[in-house]
């Protein structure tokens, strides 16, 4: 496998759709002044999480279960920022949806400026042939509140190259999560 540079993804990005919108280069800064960055880097694109967030809350004293997952263990909040609280978690998703080449594997990593202050994005690995808005996981490990900025750098995917194409890709298999569009929570 090799990782792919920034050369690549833009090359992909026009010709493929790779990822729509599509920042070619690194943005630090907008009209309101200095943001977490995003967009295109040396070896991989830093998203941005959309304005949707799914917090969650103790209140109904549920059991969270994979195979059985109730929904009423979030509170939806639609915000320029979500406040996550002292040792808890909540979903979102990238602003860029993703086309994943059938001969690449692209794995979500956290940015350091939110992991020096606590702040877990869970690595994700996407499959060849995968498509949709990527749900983010975020994990608050401090003891203290932490914000997350909508609109603004939270993750990097990173892209590798197979050596050979494989035999059985993501969409080939109907992936439950293919497609997926805004925050999707788990599927047995």
């Amino acid at each position: 496998m090799s990782i792919k540079s920034d050369k690549w993804i833009r090359r992909m990005a026009k010709s493929h759709n790779i990822i729509e919108p599509f920042e070619p280069e690194q943005v630090k800064e907008n009209a309101t002044g200095r943001v977490i960055s995003y967009g295109t880097s040396s070896y991989g694109y830093d998203v941005r999480v959309a304005n949707e967030f799914k917090l969650f809350t103790n209140i109904n004293a549920t059991i969270v279960d994979p195979k059985n997952f109730d929904p009423k263990s979030f509170v939806d909040i639609e915000s320029d920022e979500c406040i996550i609280p002292p040792n808890s978690f909540a979903l979102a998703r990238t602003i860029e949806y993703f086309r994943i080449p059938r001969e690449i594997l692209a794995i979500v990593s956290g940015k350091s400026t939110y992991a020096r202050m606590g702040i877990v994005v869970s690595n994700t690995v996407i499959e060849p042939e995968w498509e949709g808005h990527i749900t983010l996981e975020f994990s608050n490990t401090t003891p203290l509140p932490a914000k997350i900025y909508a609109n603004e750098g939270v993750a990097q995917v990173l892209f590798f190259e197979a050596n050979e194409i494989c035999e059985t890709s993501y969409k080939d298999r109907n992936g439950k999560y293919q497609g997926q569009t805004g925050v999707t929570l788990p599927k047995a």
